[in-house]
């Protein structure tokens, strides 16, 4: 089936061609002949040789309006040929017959019919010239129809002239239509090659496409010439996009020399929404054989989970560690400090102390009790968390949360946008220490805007998640403080502990659940956390549906 369409395809264009040639040389036979006629001695009737050329004129246009209406290309193209040997002969006829100049049309139609046609076509178009040919001659000789030739040639000579044409025009025939077979065979094998390209070419990019992994390619000068659609995904970054551009543009870090045994390593790439990614990178050059290197092949893999998980492992061993540092302290510490507490007390009752000795017992007092506080922090965030989980909704507790921030007295305002999603968003928690956690990140972007500023609060779906996020406008973090956000101890503000991150992070792993922070220098903060989705208990089923059919 799909052989036969390629060989309908193809007659239909040299059908089309056939016209457009047929067209160009009937244009050319009426200069050449109404040149003859009035520039030479000479008996052909004007008025006949315009009439047979407008006529093929007409029956030539009438080829084309036929081809884009009638499908059967192979009794088209016989039509054609048998057409144009009448015409052939009528102007051979009316241009003098033997002394005609234009005896070579008979050898163009036989080479048209051996290549829009069967070879067995050729031979025959090849014997109806001779015939027609041959005819016209013997009639016009014997005077059986007008002859218009100058030169009146004996039986012998018209005989010779009949019989070499007849020869002649066999010898175009089989040379044409073996030349024509040629050229089809040669046809048939470039269409199997090409096709056999074609499919390489697919499975190649099938298979670059297929890679989990992304794949680039680029020229000798570092310019990108490919990036696969998983590459593409993992930089976020369309292919017409890439391509042309340098490869170092895609990456901040500098890229593995081929040249150089570093041919493997880590690199950072900023995509462009602003995601910091990681990757595995391995450079190679593009080599083909007898030609040489032509460029360079970077595969890539992206490690930025696998990654951030290693961070979030040494995290929390080192999390761990202090845990129990900090409660062998806290305990070691307690003790002597209530004696210290105690001891201060009584000295602050001694009714002799001047101002300055009260005054430095007040200090003291003071500071005995922000170390307890510490101590206190301490124990909370060393102990072991003993949670009540229930399936609870979200938006109430975020609520209670803003709610009692909005109408906290505070030196700036700050305003509070809230993007909560519709409904509830049940979830598996402790509904207290999630109140704590709110409230711990809530109060560090006060913290953090003490001009007053603006805190957008969101809740929104993500997938089998939900997604809280709290961006501050404040004055941001270094990359060197967002590595260590969670730790103990590493409070930006006068007066922290710099626990109360460290905490957050401790209960929402405690909740199986996962939390991130993104800043920049004077770029704000915003921290996200996500909580696993959980089927609303059934008492709470029917108030939700009722709920959503109001709203």
């Amino acid at each position: 089936m799909n052989g036969r369409i390629g060989s309908q395809f193809n007659e239909r264009t040299w059908l089309t061609w056939l016209v457009k040639v047929r067209i160009i040389v009937i244009t050319f036979l009426l200069g050449i002949g109404l040149a003859i006629i009035r520039l030479t001695t000479n008996n052909i009737s004007e008025f006949g040789f315009v009439s047979v050329i407008v006529l093929w004129y007409t029956i030539s246009v009438f080829y084309a309006l036929l081809l884009s209406i009638w499908d059967d290309s192979l009794m088209q193209s016989r039509l054609q040929i048998l057409a144009d040997l009448v015409f052939v002969t009528a102007i051979v006829y009316l241009a003098g017959g033997s002394d005609t100049p234009f005896n070579f049309l008979y050898p163009l139609v036989i080479i048209v019919a051996s290549i829009v046609l069967s070879r067995a076509w050729a031979y025959l178009v090849a014997a109806l010239s001779f015939i027609f040919f041959g005819a016209t001659l013997e009639l016009a000789y014997f005077d059986v129809i007008r002859s218009y030739a100058t030169t009146r040639p004996d039986p012998k000579s018209l005989q010779a002239i009949i019989f070499i044409n007849l020869f002649a025009f066999m010898a175009v025939a089989y040379l044409s239509s073996s030349l024509t077979t040629k050229l089809r065979q040669v046809d048939v094998q470039l269409e199997e090659k090409s096709g056999a390209l074609e499919k390489l070419e697919a499975l190649h990019e099938n298979i670059i496409n297929s890679m989990r992994g992304g794949v680039i390619t680029t020229d000798l000068e570092g310019r990108v010439t490919l990036l696969n659609a998983p590459g593409q995904a993992l930089l976020e970054r369309r292919g017409r996009q890439a391509l042309g551009q340098p490869v170092s543009k895609l990456f901040l870090d500098r890229l593995p020399d081929v040249s150089s045994s570093s041919i493997q390593g880590e690199v950072r790439s900023l995509t462009p929404s602003g995601t910091e990614k990681t990757f595995s990178i391995t450079a190679s050059a593009l080599t083909v054989p007898e030609r040489g290197i032509l460029g360079y092949v970077y595969a890539f893999s992206d490690l930025t989970e696998i990654r951030r998980l290693e961070r979030e492992v040494r995290m929390r061993d080192r999390l761990s560690a202090v845990g129990r540092m900090a409660a062998g302290i806290a305990h070691e510490i307690r003790n002597p400090l209530s004696s210290i507490a105690g001891s201060v007390k009584l000295l602050s009752e001694i009714s002799t102390l001047n101002d300055e000795q009260r005054s430095m017992v007040e200090i003291v007092t003071r500071e005995s009790q922000r170390l307890n506080t510490i101590i206190s922090d301490f124990l909370t965030y060393s102990r072991e968390k003993k949670l009540e989980f229930a399936c609870l909704d979200l938006l109430p507790l975020l609520e209670d949360t803003l709610t009692l921030l909005e109408n906290r007295p505070r030196k700036a305002p700050v305003e509070v946008v809230r993007g909560l999603a519709p409904g509830p968003a049940f979830a598996l928690v402790d509904g207290d220490r999630m109140k704590q956690v709110f409230w711990n990140i809530c109060e560090n972007a006060l913290q953090a805007m003490p001009d007053g500023g603006r805190l957008t609060v969101s809740l929104r779906s993500a997938g089998d998640n939900w997604q809280i996020s709290f961006a501050d406008t404040g004055h941001g973090l270094a990359s060197e403080q967002m590595e260590k956000i969670f730790e103990p101890f590493q409070t930006q503000f006068d007066g922290g502990t710099g626990l109360g991150l460290a905490i957050v992070y401790q209960i929402v792993q405690a909740h199986d659940g996962s939390i991130w922070a993104r800043s920049g220098p004077g770029e704000g903060a915003e921290f996200t956390l996500e909580l696993k989705r959980a089927a609303p208990p059934a008492e709470a089923e029917p108030a939700a549906a009722a709920k959503a059919s109001h709203g």
